[in-house]
């Protein structure tokens, strides 16, 4: 039972919608929800409508559980949301009223994804995050203002990424059926185990809306004939460089984190394991001797909670940033912090 001001922590991804409610003093006593229908997103981003329909009665069935069903106020809310930073126009221009309305809450923060993992993984430190799965993107901070490093697309960057390892991998293949240097007989045999004769490729990836989610499924094949494969294994070795040269990149300077940075790595790639991690742990040693690995506290909706209660408590350390964490009052006009600034990244950008 939550006994004291309550925090929503929303977590917004490709799998569907997650909610949490918890006391503002202890986030990590929540109860939570999950839904599997993503929100929507069009041609104005994403779909405020469509996220407050799928929200709010998950909210209310919360409050309810909770035994805040009659009327109490949730004090501050925190949406994490993937595409925040470039599709979000919409929810900040709607959703911090709506929820003030429907929910009474004083305080609501819209942040990017990348955000709340790195809330989830590091809490309100310096440091760095790299979040990987289909995609890679790095976040740091030395609390004054964000660093970013890729997290452009899988036609742009995200190198390093699943998309990134499976595309390299289906190359490789590719290359072996040719009879061109570089190819790959064992991954020759397992893209045709796994996705047809290599003839077929084509029209199998190029008309899919969901094409990088399809080059990440064959990430772990990589993976698995990294062992006895030196062209497998290359790729693994070029994605940690990758990976490692990003998180270098975001990793606060040592004059501003004299105990060292510590960087966390989210996210499904790393299942891969020791193909990938070992060579990006060399690499990142090489590139940020100051950084140390630690491992995450918490997910993004974890990140969430904790972002809301430091609302609400008037604790917030992490800066704020137009995009990628705004934060607004219950009338949904933001509220002033002393942090921000626009997010960095080693291109200036």
């Amino acid at each position: 039972m939550v006994t004291g001001p309550l925090v929503l922590g929303v977590d917004s991804g490709g799998s569907g919608l997650r909610v949490a409610l918890a006391d503002a003093a202890a986030p990590g006593s929540a109860e939570t929800l999950a839904g599997r229908q993503p929100v929507r997103t069009g041609p104005d981003g994403i779909d405020a409508g469509h996220m407050r329909e799928l929200l709010l009665p998950m909210a209310r069935t919360l409050l309810e559980r909770s035994g805040h069903g009659g009327g109490d106020t949730v004090s501050a809310v925190v949406i994490g949301a993937a595409g925040m930073a470039t599709l979000g126009d919409g929810l900040r221009a709607v959703l911090p009223r709506a929820l003030a309305s429907a929910l009474g809450a004083r305080t609501v923060g819209l942040a990017a994804d990348a955000v709340t993992a790195y809330a989830g993984a590091l809490g309100q430190s310096p440091g760095a995050v790299v979040a990987a799965g289909t995609g890679m993107i790095a976040l740091g901070t030395d609390l004054t203002g964000w660093r970013r490093a890729d997290g452009w697309g899988h036609l742009l960057g995200d190198c390093g990424s699943g998309a990134w390892i499976g595309r390299a991998g289906l190359e490789a293949a590719l290359r072996a059926h040719d009879g061109r240097r570089g190819g790959s007989l064992p991954l020759l045999e397992r893209s045709t185990a796994v996705l047809g004769p290599p003839h077929d490729l084509p029209a199998l990836l190029y008309p899919r809306t969901d094409r990088p989610a399809v080059l990440a499924a064959f990430a772990p094949e990589v993976a698995a004939c990294a062992g006895r494969d030196p062209v497998a294994a290359g790729i693994l070795t070029r994605a940690a460089e990758a990976i490692a040269e990003s998180a270098a990149a975001v990793c606060p300077p040592a004059t501003a984190a004299p105990e060292g940075c510590r960087v966390s790595l989210t996210g499904g790639l790393f299942r891969i394991g020791d193909p990938l991690l070992v060579p990006l742990r060399a690499e990142l040693a090489r590139l940020a001797p100051h950084a140390a690995q630690a491992p995450a506290s918490g997910d993004p909706l974890a990140g969430a909670l904790l972002l809301a209660g430091a609302l609400a408590t008037d604790s917030l350390r992490l800066p704020t940033h137009p995009t990628m964490l705004h934060v607004y009052d219950g009338s949904g006009r933001s509220i002033p912090t002393t942090h921000g600034g626009q997010p960095r990244s080693n291109t200036g950008i």
